[in-house]
């Protein structure tokens, strides 16, 4: 029932901009928002009209469904940054919800010259990766274990850019700790009090958004961090 509640509240609230971003200017930086596994661009609308609302130049992945993990997903992010750099010049800032947040740490990897930060919302990088409940489901579907994708990669490695992980004990998918992830394997750890489905529309995951976009790594701001489940 708490899942059918999630996604009603998110059916309802994609069509518009939180208040939480009223007052605040993005300046026009671009903003790429990619989705979890079997989400589509529909699913971060709610967060990325508020990125908008708030003068961010947010943009969806532009790729359909996500099925998984494909061995040319770098080559397909890639492309989109191309895409997105005609609109939008400048360093971009990756937001990953679930298996999208794989995806925004391994391109922040391959090309992090063209990285802001990445911001992962749920995402388990950290730990056994069949520490969730959606594990068996991906694998047959995505057809390839989940631990093994097409793609040579260790998630737990961090980007070389400034790395944000909005986690929930309440996530009731994604286990806690493997999406708060340890010390080495993020910068910044932000706990967020919502279900897994809430992360692109809850106003508390907005909030959380907000913050870790406008983080700078010269200003102390040790009320950022947050103490990860054990």
């Amino acid at each position: 029932m708490a899942e059918a509640r999630s996604f009603a509240q998110l059916a309802r609230n994609r069509s518009i901009a939180h208040p939480c971003a009223t007052g605040r200017d993005g300046g026009g930086a671009p903003v790429l928002v990619l989705p979890g596994f079997l989400a589509s661009d529909g699913s971060t609308r709610a967060l990325r009209r508020t990125l908008t609302a708030a003068n961010y130049h947010a943009f969806g992945w532009g790729a359909g469904r996500n099925f998984g993990v494909r061995a040319d997903m770098l080559d397909r992010l890639d492309r989109r940054l191309d895409e997105i750099s005609r609109i939008a010049p400048g360093k971009v800032s990756l937001i990953g919800w679930s298996l999208g947040g794989l995806y925004a740490r391994e391109y922040a990897k391959f090309a992090p010259d063209r990285i802001d930060r990445v911001i992962t919302l749920g995402t388990p990088f950290s730990g056994d990766m069949r520490a969730n409940h959606a594990w068996m489901l991906y694998e047959l579907i995505a057809r390839h274990p989940v631990d093994r994708p097409p793609l040579r990669c260790v998630l737990t490695e961090k980007p070389p850019v400034p790395t944000f992980a909005l986690w929930s004990s309440h996530d009731g998918v994604i286990a806690p700790a493997s999406a708060c992830g340890q010390a080495g394997e993020r910068d910044h750890a932000i706990e967020v009090s919502c279900r897994h489905l809430g992360f692109t529309s809850d106003a508390r995951a907005l909030e959380a958004v907000f913050r870790a976009l406008e983080h700078r790594e010269e200003r102390e701001e040790p009320e950022l961090l947050q103490a990860c489940a054990a």
